[in-house]
């Protein structure tokens, strides 16, 4: 791309952090300049070309600092190539899945001038000893699913590549 895409995350504990690095270096791959950097830093999006957005979902919600970045940013982000992923199901059982894609819909929804190209929800990390209780009692688990996590990421630039290759920059229709 002419203009680096930002990928951007809000975490608490670190897993999204390390999946935002995975996504970078995926684009990175494709030959895609990239920006990794916190939600909470991120005070303008006007050098981008594309954007990322990482958030874990804690207690039914995007993390808030997601949260934040989406309503601070939402009038460049409807002009812009957007993707979104959560973290968060403690397994990659279906009805998980499934309610943590209805939590990262209902965040979504509050920003409706934004229609991200692609969502994805990937499976998150539980680390007790990180917790206070009654959390801290929860099973250790790891649910990411790095193959998928990788095929999304080359998914998205391909997006970001084929974004480069139309004059106005604009999706092609069929990709939405």
């Amino acid at each position: 791309m002419n203009r680096p895409v930002l990928v951007t995350y809000a975490s608490k504990h670190g897993s999204t952090a390390e999946v935002a690095e995975v996504v970078s270096a995926a684009l990175c791959e494709q030959d895609i300049e990239v920006d990794v950097r916190r939600a909470e830093e991120v005070e303008e999006l006007d050098r981008y070309g594309g954007v990322v957005l990482g958030g874990a979902l804690y207690m039914g919600r995007l993390h808030r600092d997601a949260r934040r970045f989406l309503h601070r940013h939402r009038q460049t982000l409807a002009q812009l190539p957007f993707a979104v992923f959560a973290m968060g199901p403690r397994t990659l059982e279906p009805k998980d899945v499934a309610s943590s894609r209805a939590q990262l819909d209902h965040a979504l929804a509050r920003v409706p001038e934004i229609t991200p190209f692609s969502l994805a929800v990937f499976g998150g990390v539980v680390d007790p000893h990180e917790l206070d209780f009654p959390f801290n009692r929860v099973p250790a688990s790891d649910a990411r699913d790095w193959d998928a996590i990788q095929a999304w990421a080359t998914e998205v630039g391909a997006v970001f590549f084929g974004v480069e290759q139309e004059a106005d920059h604009t999706l092609t229709a069929g990709v939405v």
